[in-house]
């Protein structure tokens, strides 16, 4: 990373003492990053086997204590808990008095902006919302994939600086989400991360089913040119029966997907009206040719073929 778009180490932080609070997939790999940067791991918590092992493989020699407890080691306190949990913790932790005031106290959720950790404020902690648009396997690549990740950020004012400089020292690139807008930011996230793994599942299944031996193999180079052209191109990018107004394909891909794959058919529906809708909307689609191709989507069947022939 360039120099110029370090923050000037007046900002930085100070090296911190860094606990987490739910040793998931996320927070090992966030504080063994912040080690590199010279920050010093002192406790986790982590209650499955999973978490355990994940936290002695990330960050060994580090202690596993009760959360009550990272956050008495702790200056700089990562909560990375599943998002559901996160309003209960905060509260929870406040209500204990296990808050300090002075202590950062960051969390990873997607959902949430700093607002969910009000009760901490009202402890005298300081809040940080520090979303990795990363997705995570609890391994040690993580740490590396951090580089040049973007993270979404909401901070106070006064705390934006300390924001920009934590996630740099992560190797991120720090994005600014308003309070309002988190919601809205991780359902983007989610659509295009989440749905993507499902999709490439789904596909690999139906070639297994087609015969296909080596089906990652096939999917790779397609599915990287597809994803490179969309980033570049947008809508523009949109190709394929859907795109084209091909009724009678898309009909007999809705008729094979019936009778080996009923349970892919909802989602290859709902996804080819999606597109078609994207495809008509920015020119892709010829009008003329959407009638037939949502009367397909609509029943199943294509509509210019005669009865005799179907």
């Amino acid at each position: 990373m360039s120099t110029d778009q370090q923050p000037d180490p007046k900002d930085r932080p100070a090296r911190l003492t860094v606990g987490v609070v739910g040793a998931g997939r996320v927070g090992p790999a966030l504080a063994a990053s912040l080690q590199l940067a010279g920050h010093r791991p002192v406790a986790v918590s982590g209650v499955s086997d999973a978490s355990r092992r994940r936290a002695e493989q990330l960050l060994p020699g580090v202690p596993l204590v009760p959360p009550a407890e990272v956050l008495q080691r702790a200056e700089l306190v990562l909560l990375t808990v599943p998002d559901d949990a996160l309003p209960g913790l905060v509260s929870g932790l406040a209500e204990t008095g296990a808050v300090r005031p002075g202590q950062l106290m960051v969390h990873t959720s997607g959902r949430y902006g700093t607002k969910v950790l009000d009760p901490a404020l009202r402890a005298g902690a300081l809040p940080l919302a520090l979303h990795p648009a990363m997705t995570f396997t609890g391994t040690p690549v993580d740490v590396e994939r951090l580089a040049g990740c973007s993270f979404g950020v909401t901070a106070p004012e006064e705390l934006r600086l300390a924001a920009e400089a934590l996630v740099i020292e992560m190797g991120g690139e720090p994005e600014w989400i308003a309070e309002e807008n988190r919601a809205l930011y991780h359902a983007a996230l989610a659509l295009g991360s989440n749905h993507l793994v499902t999709l490439v599942a789904q596909s690999m299944e139906l070639l297994r089913t087609a015969g296909v031996e080596a089906p990652d193999r096939m999917l790779g180079p397609l599915l990287g040119a597809a994803l490179d052209n969309a980033l570049r191109s947008g809508d523009a990018a949109l190709t394929g029966p859907v795109s084209r107004g091909d009724a009678g394909t898309v009909a007999a891909h809705v008729t094979e997907l019936g009778k080996h794959a009923p349970q892919t058919l909802a989602s290859y529906l709902a996804m080819a009206r999606a597109t078609a809708d994207r495809a008509l909307a920015h020119g892709r689609l010829k009008p003329e040719l959407a009638e037939d191709l949502l009367g397909v989507l609509a029943t199943g069947t294509d509509p210019t073929q005669n009865e005799e022939d179907r």
